[in-house]
Order: structure tokens, then C-alpha cells, then sequence
């Protein structure tokens, strides 16, 4: 063998501060790790608990009426549900519907 080549039997000597700190970071490694490991596991507890059960009753309906008039030259821009009302908005104007039969209960204008 030269002098540049090292065989397989050679101990490494390490620095007992070098060694101090590379079981630092093995350490610190390893509770990032396991930390990451339990938050998203949390992170998926938490959204399996939120999501709303198919038997939930406490729900709002969204069934809507069958016709909705709106007044002649008017077009809708956006559309709110409540619980009991429908709201319809144009551009100079916000009308509400009652949800079930459909009819005009309140104009509210818009400045």
C-alpha cells in the first residue's frame, strides 16, 4: 500500500467536542422528526374530526324555490341563501325573496 491510500482497519480519531456535537444533532434530528411526525398527525385528526358526519341535521337546506321573478331589465350579479331568504343582487338594487314560495319580501338599494 502508498502512503495515500488508508485500509479499512484504521480507527478515525474524532475530537471528543467534534463528537459532542455531532450527538447534538443527531438528537436534535431525531426530536425534529418524531415533532413533525405528531403534528401532522394531529393535522390529520383535527381535519377527520371537523369534517361534518353525513347524519348531521344541523346543516342548512339549500333547497331553493322553483321560480324566482326578477324585476324586467334586471340581472342578477350575485346570490345569497339564509335560512328562511334569498337574496339577489343587481346592480342598483339587493332584493330578498322569501326561500320557500319565492316571493319579493324587501328591496334594499344600493348607493
Amino acid at each position: 500500500m502508498s502512503d495515500m491510500e488508508t485500509s479499512s482497519n484504521d480507527a478515525v480519531e474524532i475530537d471528543p467536542a467534534e463528537a459532542a456535537r455531532l450527538t447534538f444533532l443527531r438528537r436534535l434530528v431525531t426530536v425534529l422528526t418524531v415533532v413533525m411526525i405528531g403534528g401532522f398527525l394531529v393535522l390529520i385528526a383535527l381535519l377527520v374530526t371537523r369534517f361534518p358526519t353525513s347524519g348531521d341535521t344541523s346543516r342548512v337546506s339549500f333547497d331553493l324555490p322553483e321560480v324566482i321573478d326578477l324585476p324586467d331589465g334586471v340581472a342578477p350579479l350575485a346570490f345569497t341563501r339564509g335560512p328562511d331568504w334569498v337574496a339577489i343582487t343587481t346592480e342598483v338594487e339587493i332584493l330578498i325573496y322569501d326561500a320557500t314560495t319565492g316571493a319579493l319580501r324587501q328591496r334594499v338599494g344600493i348607493e
